[in-house]
């Protein structure tokens, strides 16, 4: 399995939505709280700007966020990222 991090926010449903979609994969992920400003700084640095949660990296590919791992289950394209990154 590839690595992924997740950053998340304890409050947020897309990122508790992500992290359902990861566990019925039975992927293993890194959760990164971004409540602290500096962990804030380093993803939207990673995630080229967006500020949003979740932001999803797995391997060295940045998915974004949930809606956008959702379109890649959907198309088929998540499971060979999964193995592969």
């Amino acid at each position: 399995m590839a690595k992924i991090e997740i950053y998340t926010t304890p409050t947020c449903p897309y990122c508790h939505a992500a992290k359902h979609l990861l566990e019925d994969k039975g992927a293993d992920y890194t959760e990164i709280t971004v409540l602290d400003p500096e962990l804030r700084a380093v993803m939207t640095q990673r995630a080229h700007g967006r500020r949003t949660v979740p932001q999803i990296f797995i391997g060295e590919t940045h998915v974004g966020g949930y809606d956008d791992m959702a379109a890649l289950e959907r198309q088929g394209k998540l499971d060979p990222l999964l193995t592969n990154a």
